[in-house]
């Protein structure tokens, strides 16, 4: 996320949410930030190659100011939608979060970034015009982001979609509910975009490295209550 929402000055964290001020309180503490994740695990942030935004809502692109250097990867219909006054407006965009001149490579549906099946964009449209997904291949196993095409256990489980205030497609939202259920039934793991349970179940500190295994884990630990859960006004 942007890092003036650690700021003490209210005026700034309003500015950090635009059109959604008021509406929540960030707890998003100092060392938090992408950039000092990165350099805990050792990686330079100027020496980032790629970035990959899943969507452009502020908490999964406010942090790109700190990866200046990477070449963006972006759905091509996100980034469109990000550039239309009408759509900014309804997305709850902040074009100066990620309009920020990255080398940018915008793809159109599936895309295989390296040639070799080890990461996997997926078009997972619904939350926004453009959303994506991405698969990751590590030696103990595959990996699916969902980001924002699902936000918690319960709601994949029973098949229940997030608050309609932040779903622009329901029709595709349900697809891609049956396209992750069927992922996870031929042995993916899914890291569900804002599962608090599964985060607690993933990461026991500051900064941790998460393999397959440990979603597997994860999975195996959660106690699902299949209830339905109204999502986050900024999920």
């Amino acid at each position: 996320m942007e890092k003036s929402l650690q700021s003490p000055d209210q005026a700034e964290i309003d500015a950090a949410f635009g059109t959604m001020a008021g509406l929540a309180t960030p707890d998003f503490k100092a060392g938090e930030e992408i950039a000092s994740r990165l350099q805990n695990f050792g990686i330079d942030p100027q020496k980032v190659d790629f970035l990959i935004n899943s969507h452009l809502h502020l908490d999964h692109c406010g942090g790109n100011a700190s990866i200046p250097n990477a070449r963006l990867v972006i759905q091509k219909r996100e980034w469109e939608a990000g550039a239309v006054p009408e759509l900014i407006a309804e997305n709850h965009l902040i074009p100066r979060q990620y309009d920020l001149g990255h080398d940018r490579l915008e793809i159109d549906g599936e895309h295989d970034l390296f040639g070799d099946g080890s990461v996997l964009l997926l078009p997972t449209y619904g939350h926004t015009p453009g959303h994506q997904s991405m698969r990751v291949r590590l030696p103990d196993g595959d990996v699916m982001l969902t980001a924002d095409a699902c936000y918690i256990r319960e709601a994949l489980d029973g098949m229940v979609l997030p608050d309609p205030t932040v779903v622009r497609q329901a029709d595709e939202m349900r697809k891609n509910f049956e396209r992750l259920r069927e992922y996870e039934r031929n042995g993916t793991m899914l890291i569900l975009g804002h599962d608090p349970q599964q985060w607690k179940l993933l990461n026991s500190g500051p900064i941790e490295e998460i393999t397959s295994a440990k979603v597997m884990q994860s999975r195996q630990l959660a106690k699902p209550n299949r209830q339905e859960v109204k999502a986050h006004p900024l999920a």
